[in-house]
């Protein structure tokens, strides 16, 4: 019971991508942190998803015979996109997610992430499958596409009505930023090129207790002031800066009863074994008093803003993210 440590596999992306761990070795690597629970993107690591080999999944079953740490949550993708000429109909939508489901079952998850703007209609006709499959599908809340986008209020809207156990949501702390990410800004700065003043300029945002959001007017065109002061190759970094969002914790209080999971953003952990960006001391004192009894994530995406010549930290920033974890969870709650 109370709040379970996890990691979600995508933090270890680059070890995978490159070769220098397998996936046993990954979960090999959690289980000497003794992370309670694993997150993974079937999509990345499982070839052939949702219809993997009768091998490869000999393989899991390897693999898990062998791990401590929990199989926690599957991060689905719905590619509504994946013709040229036009979107999936909602059957094969449908279709697509009950795969997903069956999969996630085979795999010995019992819930699934589905990503942002996934469309709402696909809530009642999965709930079935769900309840068969004891696999619970929650929509993550992420930030630039949160509570403000007409789709994410949707699937709020539908997911109250159902009021299902089989339906919940995936919180990711990127909405709950204090600051902007210094990795990113340095990346932006020294290997883009990106305009110094236009970076000052958001940060400027979150010195006053507000986010990036700020930075455009009620069409999303950009502020004069902003806009004056920025060149062409800038905007990448401009749209990116947006999705860096300090909203208040309170806006999860009616919703507690439905958020399933969390993902822990991880970009910087700092000297002093903190989080540069996220107070988790803070977040993890309101899901405690609260009564969260569900797992945490690490989800670590400083990987993709280290700068040329610098080593692959990984490992070391997702046991570090752990470690203060942890630590904060355990004088919340005492050692469990």
């Amino acid at each position: 019971m109370g709040i379970k440590t996890c990691v979600s596999l995508y933090s270890l992306q680059d070890e995978y991508m490159n070769k220098r761990m397998s996936l046993k070795e990954i979960l090999e690597y959690l289980d000497e942190l003794n992370v309670e629970g694993f997150e993974i993107l079937p999509d990345q690591m499982l070839h052939n998803t949702p219809h993997p080999t009768l091998e490869t999944l000999k393989n899991w079953d390897a693999i898990m015979e062998n791990t401590k740490s929990k199989p926690v949550c599957a991060d689905v993708f719905l590619n509504t996109n994946l013709y040229n000429n036009r979107e999936l109909t909602q059957r094969e939508c449908v279709d697509l997610l009950i795969e997903e489901i069956k999969l996630a079952h085979r795999l010995g998850f019992k819930l699934i992430r589905l990503v942002s703007m996934v469309p709402s209609f696909v809530i009642e006709p999965l709930l079935p499958y769900a309840e068969k499959y004891d696999v619970t599908l929650a929509l993550e809340i992420h930030a630039g596409m949160s509570f403000d986008e007409p789709a994410t209020s949707e699937f709020i809207k539908e997911m109250k009505r159902v009021n299902s156990p089989y339906c919940g949501l995936v919180v990711d702390t990127g909405i709950f930023c204090d600051r902007i990410p210094r990795v990113f800004n340095e990346f932006n700065k020294q290997v883009l090129g990106v305009t110094p003043a236009v970076i000052d300029y958001f940060n400027a945002f979150f010195d006053k207790g507000l986010d990036g959001t700020y930075a455009f007017d009620e069409k999303h065109h950009l502020q004069p002031e902003l806009a004056a002061m920025s060149k062409p190759s800038d905007m990448p970094y401009i749209m990116l800066a947006d999705g860096y969002e300090n909203t208040p914790l309170s806006v999860l209080d009616d919703l507690m009863p439905f958020i399933k999971h969390f993902h822990f953003k991880l970009w910087e952990m700092t000297e002093a074994g903190e989080e540069y960006s996220i107070d988790y001391r803070k977040i993890l004192t309101y899901l405690h008093e609260h009564q969260y009894d569900g797992y945490v994530a690490t989800e670590y995406e400083g990987n993709r803003w280290i700068l040329p010549g610098h080593p692959m930290v990984e490992k070391e920033q997702v046991a570090l993210h752990q470690k203060l974890l942890k630590s904060v969870i355990e004088e919340l709650e005492g050692g469990k």
